[in-house]
């Protein structure tokens, strides 16, 4: 009994291990009821095979990069990196797998480096060659396949074995120690390709579909491929592909368009809903909106082309039809602004009439005595004996008398500037003065202070002693001009010399030089050999050293057209006067300046153009005299500013200039035959006879004394200067070769000039804040010539999206070609006005001593929006209608490069030529320098097809296209002819 418990209890044990074994196995061994039981495994040799495979490839790309990218270096970025993509078949190499258990040999059929060397040499070497696809890659003699030996292997489609008992290295590189495969030879396996005149077999790249062909019996063609069976032998069948060629010489290879591959030896339809492109390894799904059938290659993106037109459109037109509105509510505002200065300040002045006449009823001092002394008092900008004089060359004092009129109380207080009545609180103020309406009441009521001064006849008695600019006397002793190459003297021994705080009339007849005389002085003659010598304040300077408070008013009327009155006065003040002047005291500047022209009708008018009417001729004369004296210059040379205008106009004028002369300004001005009493406004006069003699130079109330001393009487009721320049004009004229030895003045560089002005303008980046705010404007008024460029660039890029032929087997090419021509030759065109239209003006502003440099940026950064917006606007239409493989983008980034290329080289047209010659070049450069980018390599053109902007551009977009691709580095090759 023990021993058969024993015996029991020993077998409960084996039975309870058994149990925990199984148990512990069961997860294992379980399956569910509807899955098929495991089959009998087989060996797994498909993921060594395939690293095999790629470590040799990769090997071979290692000897044939520098090759590579030196003969197709643009087509790719990482050479190894792109040839690793194409070949990692990781998760997909079950085609390997087929075919080792078809064949039970595949390693020994696999090619090694050696093979694929030949192979790649044969590529690199007919990459850019024009040939047939039979041409291009029909291998040279290699070791197994030549004249004297020609096994089934070499054949297109078949691959053999390495002959038994050889010895070889998979990784040898020499094509004469490649292994010798001449036995065994089959049929190659789906997923590889066999070329002819290669007796081994390559594994297709991803992307492509590479299944067993199949033999026509009529035509004795293996399809889907192109080559033929070997005839009179009945033992061959089709194999797989023959070629890896690129797309544009065949494209069997690759997965159909409407299909997409997950793997080399499996194609499947592209569903409903997505769409397919060639060469597709994943379905892609369709845009909301677009309609994808089964099949679909590409999706129709026209609808969304349709609506950015409509959106694009609507926009245009309302910046086309509001761009004015923006700037006019602004004016409004100011405009609102300035009359409720205006009332303010005509009502503070009638107040302190009516205080100044009751005070003076009580004083000692009766009359008009006492009225003045109370308005000295209350208006004076002058300190007392104890505070710091001004400097002489402020226009209104200290900047910390400037006073807040923000009511009537601080009004009436702030108006007595004295030292001893201003608190702590009203230094302070003073300071406050950055709104509009303060800095309008503080200028108008300084403006109504003078013509109550002026009225008094006090004007400058002891305000304006304060506002006394810096004196410049010109002397010139012996002045002579002479026409280079032609020893013509067109004025001859000029000497004389203009005052400050006189006016200076220069007349004589057509011919006299006049105008080349003023122009001598300042500086800006050219084309003349000058002798004699020019003193500026008894020293011999170059008037260069004074620009900064020089001005020069040209016969022609050089302003903005696009700009109003107020805006162009504005600017210029702006630029031109010290640095550290405030802003209120530009504005009161400017203000005084509209003021004394008669301005204030026409302050917020443009002036105009030719093409564009604006104010009249005689107020644009004025503008052109305004610019000059809102800078408070201390010389002010003015060609024939009374011409075209009226008697009351000129006199208008002259009574403006003779306020600037009793500041201390030297003013001279040529004249044609001014009225009589415009005549006796001038203080000297120089009259010049043909051939550059001087008549007289002296004052002007002398002129009929010394005429009559030469016996020449002026008739009565006849006017004094035409009198005297009938006669001049009567004399003949007298142009003697000039004998005399002729000493040059010194010419002075512009760049080396010292500044001896003593006024520090604003600088570079100051001034082009105030050049960008000038450029904006101009833009926003310009806004419909701005909208219309887009709405071309718009339909030019629907047009050519429509037309332009987007395959795989161009990359788009020929639509890429109109759009970098297109984009080009429109966007060169609209670059042209920024710096065409305006040449007089900047060459004005940049000899009154403006920054070329801050001009030029302030342009440049406007264009910047230009340069962003358009490749923007023309690729919304041309990418939605054609809808090439490459990103958006990637496309933008293209057109980017390309107009940011364009626009400069029309600033460089723009700034060498005139308008009509750079219109032309604009023309004509995108056209023939993409044609030059066509050339190929053996033409002369190719040399210099290399450097020109179309052939970037073109290499750009295509490359964008084949990056799309999975073999990215072998379509490209062929566009270009490499």
């Amino acid at each position: 009994m023990n021993g058969e418990r024993r015996i029991i209890t020993s077998w409960i044990g084996y039975l309870i291990l058994i149990l925990l074994l199984f148990v512990g196995n069961f997860p294992h061994h379980v399956w569910c009821q509807n899955r098929p039981p495991p089959r009998k495994g087989k060996p797994r040799l498909s993921p060594l095979i395939s690293n095999l495979f790629l470590g040799r490839f990769n090997k071979t790309v290692e000897q044939y990069q520098p090759e590579i990218e030196k003969e197709i270096g643009f087509c790719t970025q990482d050479v190894k990196k792109d040839f690793h993509g194409a070949f990692d078949f990781e998760g997909r190499e079950q085609f390997f797998q087929n075919c080792q258990d078809k064949l039970k040999d595949l390693p020994t059929r696999l090619c090694t480096v050696s093979e694929l060397r030949v192979y790649f040499t044969s590529f690199l070497k007919n990459a850019g060659e024009k040939k047939s696809v039979s041409q291009s890659h029909f291998l040279g003699p290699n070791r197994n396949c030549n004249l004297t030996s020609w096994s089934q292997g070499c054949e297109a489609g078949w691959a053999s074995t390495v002959n038994p008992g050889q010895k070889y290295d998979y990784n040898e590189t020499d094509p004469k120690k490649m292994p010798f495969r001449t036995t065994d030879s089959k049929p190659c396996c789906e997923g590889f390709f066999c070329p002819q005149g290669l007796t081994c077999m390559i594994p297709c790249p991803l992307g492509a579909h590479c299944p067993v062909a199949k033999l026509n019996p009529t035509t004795g063609i293996c399809l889907p491929y192109h080559y033929q069976l070997p005839s009179g032998q009945k033992n061959y069948s089709c194999g797989s592909a023959d070629m890896w060629v690129p797309v544009q010489m065949g494209n069997e290879i690759f997965c159909a368009a409407g299909y997409y591959c997950p793997t080399t030896i499996k194609k499947i339809q592209c569903p409903q809903g997505c769409y397919c492109r060639m060469g597709s390894r994943v379905k892609y799904r369709c845009f909301p909106g677009t309609k994808c059938d089964k099949g679909t290659e590409i999706p129709s993106m026209k609808v969304y082309g349709i609506l950015l037109i409509a959106l694009l459109t609507a926009i245009l037109i309302v910046v086309y039809n509001c761009s004015d509105q923006v700037i006019s509510t602004r004016y409004e505002k100011q405009a609102k602004s300035r009359e409720e200065a205006v009332k303010y300040a005509r009502e503070i002045q009638a107040r302190q009439k009516s205080r100044a006449s009751k005070d003076a009823s009580g004083w000692k001092p009766s009359g008009l005595q006492g009225i003045h002394q109370t308005l000295s008092r209350k208006f004076s900008r002058t300190k007392t004996k104890g505070s710091p004089s001004l400097p002489p060359s402020g226009p209104l004092g200290n900047k910390k008398e400037i006073r807040s009129l923000d009511d009537n109380t601080e009004v009436d207080k702030g108006l007595n500037l004295e030292n001893g009545d201003k608190t702590k609180h009203e230094r302070k103020a003073s300071k406050e003065l950055h709104t509009r309406s303060q800095i309008f009441k503080y200028a108008y009521g300084q403006i109504e202070k003078e013509k109550a001064m002026e009225e008094m006849n006090m004007y400058m008695s002891d305000v304006d002693v304060l506002r006394k600019r810096p004196r410049i006397e010109v002397a010139f002793k012996e002045l002579t001009l002479t026409l280079k190459g032609k020893n013509r003297n067109i004025m001859r021994n000029v000497s004389g010399k203009i005052l400050p705080g006189r006016i200076s009339a220069v007349m004589g007849p057509s011919g006299a030089g006049k105008t080349t005389f003023l122009s001598a002085l300042t500086g800006k003659i050219s084309g003349c050999t000058m002798s004699g010598m020019i003193l500026i304040n008894g020293k011999n300077e170059s008037i260069h050293s004074y620009k900064k408070i020089v001005g020069f008013v040209p016969q022609d009327d050089i302003v903005h057209g696009d700009l109003t009155v107020e805006e162009n006065l504005r600017f210029s003040a702006r630029c031109r006067l010290s640095a550290d002047l405030p802003k209120a005291d530009k504005v009161l500047i400017t203000e005084r300046v509209i003021e004394a022209l008669g301005l204030q009708g026409v302050r917020d008018s443009k002036v105009g153009t030719v093409e564009k009417r604006g104010i009249s001729g005689g107020q644009k004369k004025r503008v052109n005299v305004g610019l000059e004296m809102v800078m408070e210059p201390s010389l002010l040379i003015l060609d024939e500013p009374t011409s075209g205008l009226d008697s009351a106009s000129s006199s208008l004028l002259l009574r403006a200039l003779r306020r600037e002369a009793m500041e201390g300004v030297n003013i001279s001005m040529v004249v044609h035959q001014p009225s009589y009493s415009l005549y006796k406004m001038f203080d000297d006069l120089i009259l010049l006879a043909k051939g550059g003699l001087t008549v007289y130079h002296g004052p002007v109330d002398k002129v009929e004394e010394y005429f009559e001393g030469l016996g020449i009487r002026i008739p009565e009721r006849v006017n004094t200067p035409d009198h005297l320049i009938d006669i001049l004009e009567a004399s003949p004229p007298s142009h003697e070769p000039n004998n005399k030895e002729q000493r040059e003045v010194e010419k002075y560089n512009y760049f080396s000039t010292p500044d001896l002005s003593g006024r520090v303008t604003p600088g570079v980046f100051r001034q082009y804040k105030y050049y960008l705010g000038r450029v904006a404007k101009q833009r926003m008024r310009d806004a419909r010539v701005q909208a219309a460029d887009y709405l071309i660039l718009l339909l030019a890029g629907a047009c050519l999206g429509t037309m332009a032929e987007v395959s795989d087997v161009s990359f788009g090419y020929t639509g890429y070609q109109y759009t970098v021509i297109a984009v080009s030759l429109l966007c060169m065109i609209g670059a042209l006005r920024t710096f065409s239209q305006d040449k007089l003006q900047f060459k004005r502003e940049s000899a009154s001593g403006m920054k070329s440099l801050s001009y030029f940026m302030a342009k440049d950064t406007m264009d910047l929006l230009n340069i962003v917006m358009k490749p923007l606007v023309y690729l919304c239409m041309f990418y939605f209608f054609s809808y090439p493989r490459s990103s958006f983008v990637s496309n933008y980034l293209v057109l980017l490069c390309l107009v940011y290329c364009v626009t400069g080289i029309s600033y460089t047209l723009a700034i060498s030529l005139e308008f009509s010659q750079a219109q032309l070049w604009s023309v004509l450069l995108p056209v023939v320098l993409t044609l030059v980018a066509n050339q190929d390599k053996k033409s002369f053109a190719s040399l210099v097809a290399k450097f020109v902007f179309p052939r970037w551009a073109l290499e750009a977009f295509v490359v964008a296209n084949s990056k799309e691709y999975v073999l990215y580095l072998f379509p490209c090759t062929m566009v270009f002819g490499y």
